[in-house]
């Protein structure tokens, strides 16, 4: 019979996995709140949505476990769905959040992210980007803003941190807060923490759209990201190689495993085509020829858009000056029609989720 003591109740709690994956219900930070008043233990059972189907048989096992292998004669079980709860205030404001993910490094994630938050805020949308790819910052870089120390302020009797705002974008990366000659090397609860902070504690104020940048591939800090807040939808970013979306393929897969059920927008195709300065008519494809399209086709998903190869994408970078800030560009232009469809994907899809939730009740 194992003590009477929150630990001991954790890590008994590890035992009972979440159905159709490997992972156990502690690990997917679904168990909150353990509480202990003599002979009774109670704490909160979050759900991502309120129409899990396995939410009566964890309740069921959750029960049974404790009172198999613990001294409590009685168990207290609040089920919470992250729709219901209520947000934190930085986030209050904010009407859409979207991650922008891919299955493999490499990819051009991050300048897809940065140039879609130009894209939005050029098109008079508020917009927010969170770098939570902390392993490997760079949104302060191509922003041109590595420099940049956010502050402190206290707001409504709380502290909050005030994001860097660049070309209409507010910004918060861990790159504003560590040495940027040397490597960043975190456990993953720490590196999860950062993330949190940065979005929980992030004074946002009013956000049409909040871009977060993932880290490459599936790790814990995107079960603390859906965890932490509701997802308006996931963006998939690929190039055409078969390698890159095999990986994207897993990206999907995480996205919409029973755990996370995060809707995913869509796919975007980037390094689609190279095209030279001096022939804009021409299409060379380097990687495969529309492999996202394919892919999308038949996973019955968006091709929210393709991003052709263009030196003035790195030199952008590298300035932090994002292509999108030229519109009339190829590549800015690209950007700015991915906005418009990513923009679309979200309305479409908060649409199809007011409907559902009118029908239910």
């Amino acid at each position: 019979m194992l003590q009477n003591n929150l630990k001991d109740v954790r890590d008994l709690l590890t035992e009972i996995k979440y159905p159709g994956t490997s992972k156990d219900i502690v690990a997917l930070d679904m168990v909150q709140q353990i509480k202990i008043e003599g002979d009774k233990v109670s704490f909160r059972l979050v759900f991502q949505k309120a129409n899990d189907p396995f939410v009566a048989a964890l309740r069921k096992k959750c029960d049974a476990l404790i009172k198999e292998k613990t001294a409590y004669k009685e168990v207290g079980i609040e089920t919470v769905f992250v729709q219901e709860m209520e947000r934190p205030f930085s986030l209050e404001k904010v009407k859409h959040i979207v991650a922008v993910s891919s299955g493999k490094g490499g990819v051009g994630k991050s300048t897809v992210a940065a140039n879609l938050a130009v894209a939005l805020a050029q098109q008079g949308y508020k917009v927010g980007l969170v770098d939570a790819d902390i392993f490997g910052p760079s949104i302060p870089k191509m922003f041109g803003c590595e420099d940049a120390r956010p502050y402190m302020s206290e707001i409504d009797g709380k502290e909050y941190i005030v994001p860097v705002e660049k070309y209409g974008v507010k910004l918060l990366s861990i790159g504003f807060f560590v040495d940027p000659g040397s490597a960043t090397v975190w456990r993953g609860p720490m590196a999860s923490n950062a993330l949190k902070q940065m979005v929980e504690q992030g004074f946002w104020d009013e956000l049409d759209f909040m871009l977060i940048d993932l880290p490459p591939g599936t790790s814990d800090i995107h079960l603390t990201l859906v965890q932490t807040v509701a997802l308006s939808g996931a963006i998939v970013v690929s190039t055409p190689q078969q390698v890159a979306l095999a990986d994207a393929v897993k990206g999907i897969q995480m996205f919409e495993s029973p755990g996370i059920a995060v809707p995913v927008l869509g796919l975007v195709e980037n390094m689609a085509w190279f095209t030279p300065a001096e022939l804009p008519e021409n299409k060379y494809y380097l990687f495969g020829k529309e492999g996202c399209k394919q892919l999308a086709e038949e996973k019955g998903l968006r091709l929210l858009g393709q991003i052709p190869v263009v030196q003035r994408i790195c030199e952008g970078g590298d300035a932090g000056e994002p292509v999108a800030l030229n519109p009339d560009s190829v590549t800015g232009n690209a950007f700015m029609q991915l906005a418009e469809q990513v923009a679309g994907a979200v309305n479409e899809n908060t649409t199809q989720a007011r409907r559902v939730r009118i029908q239910k009740h």
